[in-house]
């Protein structure tokens, strides 16, 4: 393990990278924010059903 070429390394990738602008920004957060939403809704329904089918929990 060579420590200075991995730092190197490192260091070159974060010259590399740039912040994003605020229109790449907001659509990242609200395809995050629909993905999320989608997951708890889909438990939602998922505890919906097992609440309401007879025999289906616990």
């Amino acid at each position: 393990m060579d420590v200075p070429f991995d730092l190197n390394s490192y260091v070159r990738v974060l010259k590399l990278a740039s912040t994003p602008s605020w229109e790449e920004f907001s659509r990242v957060a609200l395809i995050a924010g629909a993905g999320v939403a989608l997951v708890g809704l889909l438990g939602f329904v998922i505890f919906l059903l097992m609440s309401f089918v007879p025999g289906a929990g616990l």
